[in-house]
């Protein structure tokens, strides 16, 4: 693996649990060292965190927020003494302007000439035809990001959006949004045949997965697939009401974490993400199944191609439902495509992956 020589200082809104095993193996690549800065999320935000890392020190502060919408805004009280008290020799911060600590942070940092990478998604809003144009927000963009001495971003459309507003290309670097490490097992085999296929969700049960359109789209179609429902959320009593309604087999079997979805992802034959966000789609695809999922951040660009998978615009009922006929149509092409899922995370997407390009970043600007 790769290493970068000294300590690494890097800036979070929070903690997800799931990213924990990422910041730790990061942590192990850096001779001096790593501590990471969080704070708390909002109230309702349904954000899982977690304070317990192995490798990495850490250190919480206070997250202060304001206002919600597209007016939030956040600011992190304590984040200048954690970094006078760490003194790194390079910081990555969340390159998102509505953090209002950020610039003071980067300062201090190049007051004391030591490298500020920014990690982010890109700027897709700005990139949008408007009939207002977008001058001022791109030119306000651009004078954030300039502070950065690098950039990393979380797929190839986010480096391509921050290149269209003008940072330098060889500045960028692409680690693509991964929370698992590559499968240790051999690929899982599943019969050539198969009498009724089964479709698998894993996810918060919340209105933007669109759980219901899945269901509906069970319900018209002529192969009436097994459904397994797995999660919890605001939404289950609700989803549960519509399934008995118009898709009564469907199966809730509630939230699974962890060695309790292998049994899931094994029995499955196709992996549907109906909505916006999933972090599950990356483990499904390490047990050899093809996917569908909504289009995003652009996150799923990278991950999702047309070897193993489709993506479809988001809350479009038809799109779904045609997909999802198509999928299941022929199951030799299936499989392949599920190969070929495994294949991708095994070799090209994962934490390890992710830790080698964000040392190979940190290299760059010694």
């Amino acid at each position: 693996m790769k290493r970068f020589p000294g300590l690494l200082a890097l800036q979070q809104r929070v903690l997800p649990n799931y990213r924990a095993p990422f910041f730790d193996l990061l942590a192990s690549a850096c001779d001096g060292g790593m501590s990471l800065f969080t704070g708390s999320p909002r109230r309702g935000e349904g954000i899982t965190t977690t304070n317990q890392l192995q490798v990495a020190q850490y250190r919480q502060g206070q997250n202060i927020h304001l206002f919600s919408g597209p007016l939030y805004l956040c600011y992190q009280r304590g984040l200048l003494d954690w970094l006078k008290r760490w003194n790194p020799e390079a910081l990555i911060v969340e390159a998102n302007p509505r953090y209002l600590s950020t610039p003071a942070a980067v300062r201090w940092m190049h007051e004391r000439k030591k490298p500020v990478i920014g990690w982010g998604l890109g700027s897709p809003s700005l990139l949008r035809p408007s009939p207002f144009g977008r001058g001022v927000g791109v030119r306000a963009w651009l004078a954030f990001i300039r502070q950065f001495d690098a950039m990393i971003a979380y797929s190839q459309r986010g480096a391509d959006e921050y290149a269209a507003l003008g940072f330098p290309r060889e500045k960028i670097f692409v680690a693509q949004n991964s929370v698992a490490p590559p499968p240790a097992f051999a690929p899982y085999r599943r019969p050539s045949t198969v009498d009724q296929p089964t479709i698998l969700f894993v996810g918060r049960l919340q209105a933007r997965k669109r759980v219901d359109y899945l269901l509906r789209a069970c319900a018209e179609l002529g192969a009436s697939p097994r459904l397994m429902i797995a999660g919890d959320g605001p939404e289950r009593s609700a989803l549960e009401s519509l399934a008995e309604d118009i898709y009564p087999q469907a199966e809730f079997v509630g939230a699974k974490h962890g060695a309790e979805l292998a049994p899931l992802f094994k029995e499955a034959d196709l992996f549907v993400l109906p909505g916006t966000g999933g972090l599950a789609v990356q483990e499904a695809m390490s047990y050899g199944l093809p996917v569908i999922v909504a289009q995003g951040d652009g996150t799923q660009d990278d991950l999702v191609r047309q070897e193993n998978g489709w993506q479809i615009p988001p809350d479009n009922f038809g799109a779904l439902l045609s997909t999802m006929k198509e999928a299941l149509s022929d199951v030799a092409r299936l499989r392949r495509m599920g190969e070929e899922s495994y294949r991708i995370v095994k070799e090209e997407i994962n934490i390890e992956k992710m830790v080698e390009i964000f040392v190979t970043a940190l290299n760059s600007l010694k």
